[in-house]
Protein backbone atom coordinates (compact mmCIF):
# COMPACT_ATOMS: atom_id res chain seq x y z
CA UNK A 1 0.00 0.00 0.00
CA UNK A 2 1.53 3.28 -1.14
CA UNK A 3 1.50 6.35 1.06
CA UNK A 4 -0.34 9.33 -0.35
CA UNK A 5 2.00 12.06 -1.63
CA UNK A 6 2.28 15.23 0.41
CA UNK A 7 0.52 18.25 -1.06
CA UNK A 8 2.29 21.58 -0.62
CA UNK A 9 0.17 24.56 -1.57
CA UNK A 10 2.36 27.15 -3.31
CA UNK A 11 2.48 30.55 -1.64
CA UNK A 12 3.82 33.74 -3.14
CA UNK A 13 6.34 36.09 -1.52
CA UNK A 14 3.62 38.79 -1.36
CA UNK A 15 1.40 36.49 0.70
CA UNK A 16 4.30 35.73 3.04
CA UNK A 17 5.08 39.46 3.40
CA UNK A 18 1.42 40.25 4.21
CA UNK A 19 1.48 37.90 7.20
CA UNK A 20 3.86 40.33 8.93
CA UNK A 21 1.31 43.13 8.51
CA UNK A 22 -1.39 41.26 10.41
CA UNK A 23 -2.38 42.89 13.67
CA UNK A 24 -0.96 41.09 16.68
CA UNK A 25 -3.46 40.33 19.43
CA UNK A 26 -2.71 42.14 22.71
CA UNK A 27 -0.99 40.05 25.36
CA UNK A 28 -3.29 39.26 28.29
CA UNK A 29 -1.48 38.54 31.57
CA UNK A 30 -4.58 38.82 33.76
CA UNK A 31 -4.94 35.03 34.03
CA UNK A 32 -1.68 34.64 35.94
CA UNK A 33 -1.53 34.48 39.72
CA UNK A 34 1.15 35.44 42.22
CA UNK A 35 2.41 31.85 42.28
CA UNK A 36 3.03 31.98 38.51
CA UNK A 37 5.34 34.99 38.81
CA UNK A 38 7.14 33.62 41.89
CA UNK A 39 7.69 30.31 40.10
CA UNK A 40 9.03 32.11 37.03
CA UNK A 41 11.54 34.13 39.08
CA UNK A 42 12.78 31.09 41.04
CA UNK A 43 12.95 29.02 37.84
CA UNK A 44 15.32 31.56 36.28
CA UNK A 45 17.41 31.63 39.48
CA UNK A 46 17.66 27.86 39.17
CA UNK A 47 18.70 28.19 35.51
CA UNK A 48 21.40 30.69 36.50
CA UNK A 49 22.72 28.32 39.18
CA UNK A 50 22.78 25.38 36.75
CA UNK A 51 24.55 27.49 34.11
CA UNK A 52 27.12 28.66 36.69
CA UNK A 53 27.70 25.03 37.67
CA UNK A 54 28.13 23.94 34.05
CA UNK A 55 30.41 26.88 33.19
CA UNK A 56 32.66 26.54 36.22
CA UNK A 57 32.92 22.76 35.92
CA UNK A 58 33.44 22.29 32.18
CA UNK A 59 34.93 25.63 31.10
CA UNK A 60 36.94 26.76 34.14
CA UNK A 61 37.53 23.19 35.41
CA UNK A 62 36.91 24.49 38.94
CA UNK A 63 33.29 23.85 39.92
CA UNK A 64 31.52 26.07 42.46
CA UNK A 65 30.17 23.61 45.04
CA UNK A 66 27.27 25.84 46.10
CA UNK A 67 25.61 25.92 42.67
CA UNK A 68 24.23 22.37 42.90
CA UNK A 69 22.69 22.88 46.34
CA UNK A 70 21.12 26.20 45.36
CA UNK A 71 19.72 24.63 42.16
CA UNK A 72 18.18 21.78 44.20
CA UNK A 73 16.48 24.16 46.64
CA UNK A 74 15.23 26.29 43.73
CA UNK A 75 13.79 23.13 42.15
CA UNK A 76 11.97 22.32 45.41
CA UNK A 77 10.42 25.80 45.42
CA UNK A 78 9.46 25.55 41.72
CA UNK A 79 7.75 22.18 42.28
CA UNK A 80 5.62 23.31 45.22
CA UNK A 81 4.75 26.77 43.90
CA UNK A 82 3.97 25.12 40.55
CA UNK A 83 1.60 22.82 42.46
CA UNK A 84 -0.30 25.88 43.66
CA UNK A 85 -0.56 26.95 40.02
CA UNK A 86 -1.92 23.50 39.08
CA UNK A 87 -4.45 23.69 41.91
CA UNK A 88 -5.76 27.03 40.64
CA UNK A 89 -6.10 25.68 37.10
CA UNK A 90 -7.42 22.21 38.16
CA UNK A 91 -4.45 20.58 36.41
CA UNK A 92 -3.52 17.99 39.02
CA UNK A 93 -3.96 14.36 38.02
CA UNK A 94 -7.49 13.19 38.73
CA UNK A 95 -9.68 10.20 37.87
CA UNK A 96 -13.10 11.04 36.47
CA UNK A 97 -14.12 7.53 35.36
CA UNK A 98 -16.52 6.97 38.30
CA UNK A 99 -18.46 10.16 37.54
CA UNK A 100 -19.59 8.79 34.17
CA UNK A 101 -21.79 6.23 35.91
CA UNK A 102 -23.14 8.56 38.60
CA UNK A 103 -26.18 10.78 38.33
CA UNK A 104 -25.82 14.56 38.50
CA UNK A 105 -26.74 14.86 42.19
CA UNK A 106 -24.48 12.02 43.37
CA UNK A 107 -21.63 13.29 41.17
CA UNK A 108 -22.04 16.81 42.54
CA UNK A 109 -21.95 15.58 46.12
CA UNK A 110 -18.89 13.41 45.53
CA UNK A 111 -17.05 16.21 43.70
CA UNK A 112 -17.77 18.62 46.57
CA UNK A 113 -16.48 16.02 49.04
CA UNK A 114 -13.29 15.69 46.96
CA UNK A 115 -12.89 19.49 47.01
CA UNK A 116 -13.23 19.54 50.82
CA UNK A 117 -10.75 16.69 51.27
CA UNK A 118 -8.26 18.43 48.99
CA UNK A 119 -8.46 21.67 50.98
CA UNK A 120 -8.09 19.71 54.24
CA UNK A 121 -5.04 17.78 52.98
CA UNK A 122 -3.30 20.94 51.79
CA UNK A 123 -4.02 22.73 55.09
CA UNK A 124 -2.73 19.75 57.09
CA UNK A 125 0.44 19.53 54.97
CA UNK A 126 1.00 23.27 55.48
CA UNK A 127 0.81 22.74 59.25
CA UNK A 128 3.27 19.80 59.06
CA UNK A 129 5.77 21.82 57.01
CA UNK A 130 5.44 24.74 59.46
CA UNK A 131 6.22 22.37 62.36
CA UNK A 132 9.18 20.90 60.45
CA UNK A 133 10.55 24.37 59.60
CA UNK A 134 10.55 25.17 63.33
CA UNK A 135 12.43 21.96 64.10
CA UNK A 136 15.20 22.67 61.57
CA UNK A 137 15.34 26.42 62.26
CA UNK A 138 19.00 26.18 63.39
CA UNK A 139 20.21 24.00 60.50
CA UNK A 140 22.46 25.55 57.88
CA UNK A 141 23.01 24.60 54.25
CA UNK A 142 25.95 22.33 53.49
CA UNK A 143 27.95 24.46 51.06
CA UNK A 144 27.05 27.99 52.16
CA UNK A 145 26.43 29.48 55.58
CA UNK A 146 22.71 30.11 55.11
CA UNK A 147 19.73 28.68 57.06
CA UNK A 148 17.53 26.00 55.49
CA UNK A 149 14.38 27.37 57.11
CA UNK A 150 13.52 29.94 54.36
CA UNK A 151 13.33 27.12 51.80
CA UNK A 152 10.78 25.26 53.92
CA UNK A 153 8.88 28.48 54.57
CA UNK A 154 8.47 28.78 50.80
CA UNK A 155 7.06 25.23 50.78
CA UNK A 156 4.77 26.19 53.69
CA UNK A 157 3.55 29.26 51.77
CA UNK A 158 2.96 27.06 48.71
CA UNK A 159 0.77 24.65 50.70
CA UNK A 160 -1.18 27.55 52.22
CA UNK A 161 -1.67 28.92 48.72
CA UNK A 162 -2.78 25.47 47.50
CA UNK A 163 -5.40 25.34 50.27
CA UNK A 164 -6.63 28.84 49.39
CA UNK A 165 -6.69 28.05 45.67
CA UNK A 166 -8.52 24.81 46.46
CA UNK A 167 -11.18 26.81 48.31
CA UNK A 168 -11.36 29.22 45.37
CA UNK A 169 -11.82 26.31 42.94
CA UNK A 170 -14.50 24.77 45.15
CA UNK A 171 -16.41 28.07 45.27
CA UNK A 172 -16.22 28.26 41.46
CA UNK A 173 -17.46 24.67 41.13
CA UNK A 174 -20.41 25.35 43.45
CA UNK A 175 -21.30 28.52 41.55
CA UNK A 176 -20.94 26.79 38.18
CA UNK A 177 -22.76 23.62 39.22
CA UNK A 178 -20.06 21.18 38.05
CA UNK A 179 -16.33 20.56 38.34
CA UNK A 180 -13.61 19.21 36.06
CA UNK A 181 -14.33 15.75 37.50
CA UNK A 182 -17.95 15.82 36.36
CA UNK A 183 -17.50 17.52 32.98
CA UNK A 184 -13.84 17.42 31.88
CA UNK A 185 -14.84 18.40 28.35
CA UNK A 186 -16.04 21.80 29.59
CA UNK A 187 -12.51 22.55 30.80
CA UNK A 188 -10.33 21.15 27.99
CA UNK A 189 -12.37 22.63 25.14
CA UNK A 190 -13.58 19.30 23.68
CA UNK A 191 -17.18 19.93 24.74
CA UNK A 192 -17.29 23.31 22.95
CA UNK A 193 -15.72 21.74 19.85
CA UNK A 194 -18.35 18.98 19.83
CA UNK A 195 -21.17 21.55 20.10
CA UNK A 196 -19.68 23.64 17.29
CA UNK A 197 -19.24 20.55 15.10
CA UNK A 198 -22.85 19.46 15.74
CA UNK A 199 -24.04 22.98 14.85
CA UNK A 200 -22.19 22.88 11.53
CA UNK A 201 -23.51 19.43 10.68
CA UNK A 202 -27.06 20.45 11.65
Amino acid sequence: MQAEPEIHTPISSDEIARTFDEEVAPVDLSGHGIEDWATLVIFWLMCAAVFAQFFTRYVLNNSFAWTEEIAIYCLVAVVFLGSAMCTRLSRHIHVDFLYRSLGHRAGRMLASFVDLVRIGVFAYLAWLVWRYSEIISDERMTTIDFPKQPVFLVVFAAFVLMALRGAQVMAGNLRRGYSVLERPGAFDGSEAEAVARAGKEG
